[in-house]
């Protein structure tokens, strides 16, 4: 992923990337996967396919910021109400997926009613004239 290279700190604590496909991405996607179980670096490479010494490193920046737990020679997701959201947040994704993973949603445009067309209704289902 291009930076730009004049502004780029590497000790600042802004610039751990966490977007979809990076290493601090996948890493803390898998350890907020099992957010009970610890694992040590080569499991996370083998698990990954992140090589061995991008892990260090990037386990090093994650636990930096808070994000995991470390205990010689293990890791884990951190304790942060942050990553609990997300685990959360993930979960429910997933379980929509596997609910309506398949459905075919293309007719649905045919048929979709524009929310800013309908008539406000009160309490007696009669419409709000204002």
């Amino acid at each position: 992923m291009p930076i730009d290279f004049r502004s780029y700190d590497p000790d600042d604590k802004h610039t751990l990337q966490l977007t979809e496909g990076s290493n601090a991405y996948t890493i803390l996607t898998f350890l907020a996967a099992h957010p009970e179980q610890g694992f040590t670096p080569k499991e996370l490479s083998e698990t990954t396919e992140i090589p061995r010494g991008s892990v260090g490193t990037t386990l090093s920046r994650l636990h930096d910021r808070g994000l995991v737990r470390h205990k010689e020679p293990y890791w884990a997701v951190g304790d942060d109400d942050r990553l609990a959201s997300y685990g959360a947040a993930r979960h429910g994704l997933l379980a929509a997926d596997d609910r309506f993973g398949d459905d075919d949603f293309g007719d649905w445009q045919a048929t979709a009613v524009d929310p800013r067309t309908i008539d406000s209704e009160d309490e007696t289902g009669a419409a709000d004239d204002g």
